[in-house]
């Protein structure tokens, strides 16, 4: 018994380390350890998780707490935020990111089997809608979304990339259910699944359609921003974690913030950081998240965004993936308002910057920007060595895109770039004498 006592003594002692889930949220002992879960390649969640881990700002938050603690941060890297709802509901994760769709399954799931989770900021967003595309082989003859009926066509099931599939279809007049043969695929097997032809379109999110056009792999088909609806990533978080740690969630919000920072102030270094973290090409990174990016990043919820999420629920209650979801009672925004402080007003008002043209340089720290698609083209014809990427903005949309990828269109003396043959048919549709014209084409008038 003597031995006994003694033992349970030195125990005592010893310094507890707390492992995720309940434990880190609840552990009384000298170690706790917060588990987040990101998305390393889906690169517009990357000031939650790969630039925020990049930098090391999260750790430096927390070891600035001084709160009797010391903090360690585990990592999980995942490829859909499916995996991540899954631990945090089984309270092995305690701070997540993901895209709108898989965060209102992350609202259900929580909900449903007792473990609330909350939203409690954003990452990277569009108004449009331009994160998610769909897209076919270089090759291919399909020229609209009516063409894919009966066609086999690869998707995340749940995730946002289906979401602007089943509205697009729909609006183009085809049953997502009945029309098409849907495969639910990980982006990465639906990439391969493309490439090998077993499938013959892919509808996904940032950064696949991007990175598989630099490739030569895929071209567009249909730009998500022709739906004129938000989409985004945000940040959530498990209710008893947020309750019990507040000081350590405000201190990943603060973090996030000053990586949002860096990103906005730094777009062609943080590209890079990306890049080198994921293995991603820089050049694909940067036309998501450079300066005149397809994703805009603000920590805020803005009211637009939970807006755009509140009708996302009704495809995923028609998909029968969730029922119906309380999305005022999921978003909580009370700690990114206190991580943020008073320039939280601001942030809410904030909003994308306009489009612009865009050309990197070999060995260049930023980009050159270029008032209109004509003046950038007039550039690249007069320098066509020791270019990394040009990008132009889609003449409707708005969505950045590859100058050499896009669809373009002659219009009198002006060219115009148009990221889907849809938007650049439907512009040619309307101005009588406009036609699409090819990129060597457009390169030519501009010389």
């Amino acid at each position: 018994m003597k031995h006994q006592a003694v033992a349970a003594s030195f125990l005592l002692l010893l310094p507890l380390t707390a492992c995720g889930g309940t434990a880190a949220a609840g552990g009384d002992g000298s170690t706790v350890t917060v588990t987040v879960g990101y998305q390393s390649r889906t690169i517009n969640t990357v000031t939650a998780g790969t630039l925020l881990r990049s930098l090391g700002l999260f750790e430096k938050e927390l070891g600035a707490l001084h709160d009797g603690h010391t903090y360690k941060v585990d990592w999980q890297d995942y490829a859909t935020g499916a995996p991540i709802t899954a631990q945090m509901t089984a309270g092995k994760i305690d701070i997540g990111s993901m895209g709108d769709f898989p965060l209102l399954i992350n609202a259900a799931r929580g909900k449903q089997l007792g473990r609330p989770t909350r939203l409690v900021s954003v990452t990277g967003y569009n108004l449009r809608g331009g994160l998610n595309t769909v897209v076919t082989a270089p090759g291919s003859r399909i020229g609209s979304l009516t063409d894919l009926k009966g066609k086999k066509v690869s998707t995340s099931i749940g995730s946002a990339a289906d979401g602007t599939l089943v509205r697009a279809l729909r609006r183009a007049g085809v049953d997502p259910d009945k029309g098409i043969e849907k495969l639910n695929q990980q982006p990465a097997v639906g990439a391969s699944a493309l490439s090998a032809g077993s499938v013959d379109a892919l509808s996904q999110f940032v950064a696949w359609p991007g990175l598989l056009a630099y490739q030569g792999k895929a071209k567009a088909l249909y730009d998500g921003a022709q739906l004129d609806l938000p989409t985004f990533h945000g940040v959530t978080a498990r209710e008893d974690f947020a309750e019990k740690r507040p000081a350590v969630l405000e201190a990943f919000l603060k973090a996030q913030a000053k990586t949002t920072d860096y990103l906005d102030a730094h777009p062609v270094s943080a590209a890079e950081k990306v890049a080198e973290a994921t293995g991603l090409p820089a050049e694909v990174v940067y036309l998501y998240n450079g300066a005149h990016g397809i994703a805009t990043f603000d920590p805020a919820i803005k009211p637009r965004l939970v807006s755009a999420l509140k009708q996302d629920v009704s495809i995923l209650r028609s998909a029968k993936l969730t029922g119906d979801v309380d999305v005022d009672a999921f978003v909580d925004d009370r700690y990114v308002r206190k991580a943020l402080g008073p320039a939280y007003a601001e942030h809410l008002a904030a909003g994308p910057p306009p489009a612009a043209s865009e050309v990197w340089t070999e060995g260049a720290r930023q980009t050159r920007t270029f008032g209109s698609p004509e003046e950038l083209l007039g550039h690249l014809a007069g320098h066509k060595a020791g270019i990394r990427a040009a990008y132009v903005p889609d003449a409707t949309t708005g969505t950045l895109w590859f100058a050499d990828r896009a669809v373009w269109v002659a219009d009198g003396e002006r060219s115009l770039p148009f990221v889907a043959p849809a938007t650049a048919k439907a512009y040619t549709a309307g101005h009588p004498g406009a036609h699409v014209i090819t990129y060597a084409d457009a390169l030519r008038r501009a010389s």
